[in-house]
């Protein structure tokens, strides 16, 4: 963790404001198959629906298996298509670190990026680490990932979104941490309680408490890096 970053934020946020005209509010969601991506869609889709807004996604899979590239097209307000054109998205939310740099180019110049500072390599990558004996072959590393996204924008929240989920008694929770970072965003349209609420009506109801602990972690640690 970098000196002077509060707990659970491992790069600091900038806190350039963002603007855009617009008739919709467009999000990328991007990581790998088994993190609960449509889980996270839906919920900020349901949020969205009960607050009058109108919603359009599109989905897209990589290979249709768990560790896969997944990503989807998120527009709520008055869009005229489900899918963002390139660079125009107002922010992306990864729940994987290459996964975002993988999707960086429909991110609007100086755009947000809230993502997970996890790294799911791929089985074929993974395999290529272990047979080398000589140690040569290295993965990304979060650090070289942040610094190309930085080329785009700088308004980056990178959490250690894992160990939030397991301080808030569920490991599984790392979408509901996201989520919370997502609303300590200044311009974002759907209001606090108005997300929290669809996260508890989506989730199993015996994670409920653990997915409002969570959403509160990640939501303190997205203010704090948002300064």
């Amino acid at each position: 963790m970098q000196k002077g970053v509060p707990r659970g934020c491992t790069a600091p946020y900038t806190g350039r404001e963002v603007k855009h005209m617009k008739d919709s509010y467009d999000i990328i969601f991007a990581g790998v198959g088994g993190q609960g991506l449509m889980l996270l869609s839906a919920i900020l889709g349901k949020a969205a629906v009960d607050a009058d807004m109108e919603v359009l996604t599109g989905e897209q899979h990589g290979l249709s298996q768990r560790q896969g590239s997944i990503y989807v097209h998120f527009r709520m307000g008055k869009p005229i298509s489900p899918l963002i054109p390139y660079g125009t998205a107002d922010m992306m939310i990864a729940m994987e670190a290459t996964e975002a740099l993988r999707y960086i180019e429909y991110l609007r110049d100086d755009g947000v990026i809230i993502m997970s500072n996890r790294i799911m390599p791929p089985p074929g990558e993974t395999e290529e680490v272990a047979l080398d004996e000589e140690r040569k072959t290295k993965y990304v590393t979060v650090e070289a990932i942040e610094k190309k996204l930085r080329e785009i924008t700088e308004n980056i929240v990178l959490l250690d979104s894992l160990t939030l989920a397991k301080e808030a008694g569920n490991p599984r929770t790392e979408n509901s941490v996201l989520i919370g970072a997502v609303c300590s965003c200044k311009d974002f349209p759907i209001e606090t309680e108005s997300v929290r609420k669809a996260v508890l009506d989506l989730v199993p109801p015996k994670t409920r408490d653990a997915n409002s602990r969570a959403f509160d972690l990640g939501r303190d640690a997205g203010g704090e890096c948002l300064g």
